[in-house]
C-alpha cells in the first residue's frame, strides 16, 4: 500500500521516527539499530515501509533500504514471529549481523533477542538459511542506493565481488567469503586483487 515515505525527519525516539510527508508526519516504528544511520534531524530521508493493519490499529514500519525491508518481511513469515518479534531481532542484531547468522547457523546469536527462544532461533535459520544470496551478506555501500555502478552481477561492485569469488576458489565458503569482504572498507578505486589481499589478512585472524 505505502512503498516508501520520503521527507523531513522531524523527530526520533528509541523505537520510533516521526517523518513529514505532503503536510502528514508519518509515525513510524523502526529498529533501534537502524536510528545512528539516520540523517540529522530536519534532513531528508527515504524510509520503505510495511504497514500492519489489525482491528484495533494501523503500525507502520519503516526501513533505511528494500534489502533491510525484505529481512523483515521473511521474517514474519517464520511461524511464531510476528512484527513486534521480527522487529526486536532487527534491533537486538542488524540486519546484516542477523543475515550472517542466520547463514551460520548461529542459534545462540540469534536467540540474544528480546522474545527469541532457542526453538524459535533455530526455526528462522531452517526457514531462511537458503533464502538469503551471498550478495544480501555484501556490505552496505555495494547494497544501497548511493553503490558504485557496475558490471558485475546484482549491482555489486566489481571488486567486491571479485574478491569473494576468488575467496570461494580458495576453498572458503559463500558465508565465510563475504564476512571477510565486508571488514574491508572498499575504495572506489580499489581492484579486486587489493581486497582479496586486504580479505585474506582478516581471514588471517
Amino acid at each position: 500500500m505505502i512503498s516508501y515515505i520520503r521527507g523531513p525527519l522531524v523527530e526520533t525516539d528509541e523505537d520510533t521516527i516521526v517523518v513529514e510527508a505532503g503536510s502528514v508526519g508519518y509515525n513510524i516504528r523502526v529498529p533501534s539499530s537502524l536510528l545512528e544511520r539516520l540523517p540529522g534531524i530536519g534532513e531528508e530521508v527515504r524510509i520503505y515501509t510495511y504497514l500492519q493493519i489489525r482491528e484495533d490499529a494501523m503500525n507502520l514500519f519503516g526501513f533505511l533500504s528494500r534489502q533491510d525491508l525484505k529481512m523483515f518481511k521473511q521474517l514474519l513469515g517464520v511461524n511464531g514471529i510476528g512484527p513486534k518479534g521480527a522487529l526486536g531481532l532487527l534491533s537486538a542484531m542488524g540486519p546484516e549481523d542477523l543475515r550472517l547468522a542466520i547463514v551460520s547457523g548461529d542459534t545462540k546469536a540469534i536467540s540474544r533477542a528480546p522474545g527469541i527462544g532457542t526453538k524459535t532461533a533455530q526455526r528462522v535459520i531452517l526457514d531462511l538459511k537458503d533464502k538469503i544470496s551471498v550478495e544480501e551478506l555484501m556490505p552496505e555501500p555495494f547494497a544501497g542506493k548511493d553503490a558504485p555502478k557496475s558490471t558485475g552481477r546484482s549491482g555489486l561492485g566489481d571488486a567486491g565481488r571479485e574478491a569473494v569469488d576468488a575467496l570461494v576458489a580458495l576453498g572458503y565458503s559463500q558465508m565465510e567469503a563475504a564476512k571477510a569482504v565486508r571488514q574491508v572498507e572498499i575504495g572506489e578505486d580499489m581492484t579486486g586483487d587489493q581486497v582479496l589481499k586486504a580479505s585474506l589478512r582478516h581471514l588471517a585472524f
